[in-house]
Formats: structure tokens, C-alpha cells, sequence
């Protein structure tokens, strides 16, 4: 049975923004929980079906006081990626670890009866093993990775016959969303090819799983419907496409210059990198319990950019802090 109304925290994040319009295009009730540090405008907020909230998921007593009668909740929100996090590890420590058992039990002592977590396929930190399933032992390499992996078994912990749990495990996300994020590596490639027409890749060699952002939002759509007896107390692996940075890069110039042809030349500087988390995930579980295979390409994902620079939604996508997640952090002082 389709749940009728759905509590999404992060729901203006650079994923939430292209999610919340497409569950309400299909019916759902949506409360949008977020601190809204880079806006709202972008949200339908004027659909008849949309509640936007702006709090923070550390304040239990107000998230508890606005999930009503929802009966799914999807957990986004978080102080997203390594560089972020590292800015201040007592805040981001706070959000991501801290604050989640307790935004669990208020989940369920409020009658939510499913509830989907967002974790992250960094979990797996460095790995040479040539498809890494969802049993790979985790082996983060930083803090925001550990703490990902952390909460995966807390959600599980409190599942019952009442209270459906599970986790995903997504790729790194790519493509144009409401609220960009250019901070994520396919988004930074095809920025500064198409803004310098010269792609800076720092190492090269390391492994990557990708995932269009589409893609990321059709798993949430699945699992919202998905068969208790699928998902209770699962975790899967959701991405598409692994590929080397360089290889990344070769993919971003040769569509960039197909959709900017005045462009002739574009450039690939490679220099070293301190980043050594590389693993090349295996998405096959998700596609044998639920039928879920990714649809949408690396290739897709940068003409979705390149559609957005053409169309003028991006504007001053060097300078603009909004589309980078650490910049805003430390012009808000959250630093």
C-alpha cells in the first residue's frame, strides 16, 4: 500500500531538491525537514502538498513535533562529504552520529512505519577486490565514512514488525539538480571544462562508482513501495559506472565538446592528489531483490549540466559559495 505522506530530512539538499517535486508528482504528502543553508526557492512551495520546515536535525523535540502523521521517513540530512566534514569535526560529529539514534526513536515513537537511510558507498574506503558486494568488510578512511557505516547497524537495531528499516548505499552522485552542488567530482569536471576549458584531475588513478542523480531518486522512489519482507533490516549497494578520475575526465571533455563544439580544445592537467579511497562497488543486489538497475550515464549526467549552463541556471558557478557545500559552511560561519 502507497504510504500517504513522507518526512524528508535534507529534502533542499542537492539531492532532496530534485526528489521532493518528483514524490509529490506522484501523490505523496511531503514535509521537507531542513536547515535550508542554501535556500528554498527552488522547491514547488506553493504545491498544496508540500510543508517546508526549516530546523535542524539535532533539535529532536521540533522534528518530533512536525513528523504528524507521516508514515515514511527518508534520512538525507547530513554534513555531506569528507571536506565538509572535516571543517568542524564536533559539529559534523554532532549531525551525523549523535543526533541519528535519537532521530530514530522519535521516528518511531511517532508512528512512522518505514524508515529509509541514506548512507554512502565511501563506507568501503580503499579496496583492490574487483567487485566490493554489500558483505565487504567497511574499511573508511575518514571520519564521515566511519560514522556512515556507524548508524547503518543503530537503524537496524531498532526495527521491528512495526518499524521498517534499511539502508542504501549510494555512488557518488553526478548531474544537475535545483540546488547544484559543484563539489562532487563528475560536477567539478564538467564545471571547469566548460567555465576554463581545462580539466584539472588530481591523482587519476583512483577508482570511482558514480551514480546519476535520477538514478539516486528512482532506489529512494523503490524503496518507499518495496515489499517489507525485501528490504527490512537490508542494505544495498546503488551505483552504476566505475571508472578511473582520468577516465571520468576523458568522458566529461569529449561530451563537453560535443555540446560546446566553439570550444575546439580542452585541456586535461593531471597533478598528485592525497586522496587514496578507491573501490569499484558491485550493485548487483539491489537489481536481484528489487528489480533496480540504474539507467542513466556519466555521459547523461554531464549533457544535463552542460543543458543547465546553456539554459543559464548556472550562474557564476566558480564564485557562487551556494553551489559549494564547504564555502557556504564557513560563510555562515558553521566553520
Amino acid at each position: 500500500m502507497k504510504p500517504k505522506s513522507i518526512f524528508l530530512t535534507g529534502g533542499a539538499g542537492y539531492c532532496g531538491s530534485l526528489l521532493t517535486p518528483q514524490l509529490l508528482n506522484l501523490g505523496y504528502h511531503v514535509t521537507v525537514y531542513d536547515t535550508l543553508y542554501f535556500g528554498k526557492n527552488f522547491l514547488p512551495l506553493e504545491h498544496p502538498h508540500l510543508r517546508v520546515i526549516e530546523g535542524d536535525i539535532r533539535d529532536i523535540q521540533k522534528l518530533k513535533a512536525n513528523i504528524l502523521d507521516a508514515d515514511t521517513f527518508i534520512s538525507l540530512a547530513c554534513i555531506s562529504n569528507d571536506a565538509s566534514f572535516e571543517l568542524n569535526e564536533k559539529l559534523s560529529t554532532s549531525v551525523n552520529l549523535n543526533a541519528f539514534e535519537p532521530m530514530v526513536r522519535a521516528a518511531k515513537e511517532n508512528g512512522i512505519q518505514r524508515f529509509i537511510y541514506a548512507s554512502s558507498s565511501s563506507v568501503y574506503g580503499v579496496s583492490d577486490v574487483a567487485d566490493v558486494t554489500e558483505d565487504h568488510p567497511l574499511v573508511p578512511v575518514t571520519l564521515y565514512n566511519k560514522y556512515k557505516g556507524m548508524c547503518e547497524p543503530v537503524l537496524n537495531s531498532h526495527g521491528d514488525d512495526n518499524f521498517t528499516v534499511t539502508s542504501f548505499r549510494p555512488a557518488t552522485v553526478c548531474g544537475y539538480a535545483p540546488r547544484l552542488r559543484l563539489d562532487l567530482s563528475v560536477n567539478i569536471l564538467t564545471n571547469h571544462a566548460i567555465t576554463h576549458s581545462e580539466i584539472k584531475v588530481f591523482g587519476g588513478m583512483q577508482m570511482r562508482p558514480n551514480l546519476h542523480i535520477q538514478d539516486y531518486c528512482d532506489a529512494i522512489k523503490l524503496l518507499i513501495k518495496a515489499p517489507r519482507k525485501t528490504i527490512h533490516q537490508n542494505v544495498f549497494n546503488v551505483g552504476f559506472q566505475n571508472m578511473t578520475i582520468k577516465d571520468l575526465a576523458i568522458v566529461v571533455k569529449k561530451v563537453v565538446l560535443e555540446e560546446f563544439p566553439e570550444k575546439n580544445k580542452i585541456d586535461i592537467v593531471t597533478t598528485h592528489s592525497d586522496d587514496i579511497r578507491s573501490y569499484h562497488i558491485n550493485s548487483q543486489k539491489i537489481y536481484n531483490t528489487l528489480g533496480f538497475r540504474p539507467k542513466h550515464t556519466i555521459e547523461d549526467a554531464v549533457r544535463s549540466l552542460c543543458a543547465a549552463f546553456k539554459e543559464g541556471k548556472v550562474q557564476d558557478s566558480m564564485e557562487n559559495d551556494n553551489y559549494y557545500n564547504i564555502r557556504t559552511m564557513q560563510k555562515l560561519d558553521l566553520g
